[in-house]
């Protein structure tokens, strides 16, 4: 992979999408892809990936498929730095059907 070429969108085989750091659009394109293969989805993120999420839910309801029902489930989940400290991360789970 060239420099100027950005890798796909990480997705589980089950339909879903984890967010990272990469443009809005990107995890966008990978929904639509996904829907294409079935008729649910879930985008999943934490920390502050989780505005990110929010906002492919919203351009997809909004712009691409209107007719998309969503639950919205949040959470915290405990993870171990590399201090072995305990943190606790913010979670969002979006779940998409058409």
């Amino acid at each position: 992979m060239t420099e100027n070429q950005k890798a796909p969108a990480k997705r589980a085989d089950d339909g879903t999408i984890f967010i990272g750091k990469k443009p809005t659009m990107s995890y966008v394109l990978a929904a639509i892809t996904q829907f294409g293969n079935s008729d649910e989805i879930r985008i999943r993120a934490r920390g502050r990936s989780i505005s990110t999420a929010v906002d492919v839910a919203e351009v997809l309801r909004g712009r691409f498929m209107k007719d998309v029902k969503n639950t919205v489930s949040i959470g915290t989940d405990e993870v171990t730095d590399k201090d072995n400290r305990k943190l606790r991360v913010s979670t969002i789970n979006i779940s998409m059907k058409k």
